[in-house]
């Protein structure tokens, strides 16, 4: 079973997406609606990936990024975010970012991050497969 943790207190924008990433078997998903409660969860249950707002109640979504990475840098993360792509990847340049993703984002959104869950990190599913 594979956990996703979504960092938002914005769960209603983020229904579609959720759902289908929850849909999916072998997936686990849970939420947090501010980085530290994020920080707390993910040093009790370490997540595949974390799917991070960038408007937390508490910080920048970036912040978190940068907070989770020394907790674990294999966590694969992506921030939600309305920068253009280039200034996107100027703000989180060198942290490891998986994605950027829209601000209310769809099931292909789901569906591309879950893809590219399971390109990065095939082995992880091969075994939940067993």
């Amino acid at each position: 079973m594979h956990r996703i943790l979504i960092v938002s207190p914005h769960r209603s924008r983020l229904a579609e997406f959720a759902q289908s990433i929850a849909e999916q078997q072998d997936i686990q998903l849970a939420w947090a609606e501010d980085g530290k409660t994020a920080i707390a969860d993910v040093m009790k249950h370490l997540p595949l990936a974390v799917i991070i707002d960038d408007n937390l109640l508490d910080m920048p979504g970036l912040d978190l990024v940068r907070r989770l990475l020394p907790i674990n840098a294999l966590i694969h993360m992506a921030v939600i975010s309305d920068l253009s792509p280039e200034a996107f990847h100027e703000a989180g340049e060198g942290l490891g970012i998986m994605a950027q993703l829209p601000l209310a984002p769809a099931k292909t959104d789901a569906l591309e991050i879950l893809s590219r869950l399971k390109r990065l990190s095939p082995q992880a599913f091969a075994q939940a497969r067993q």
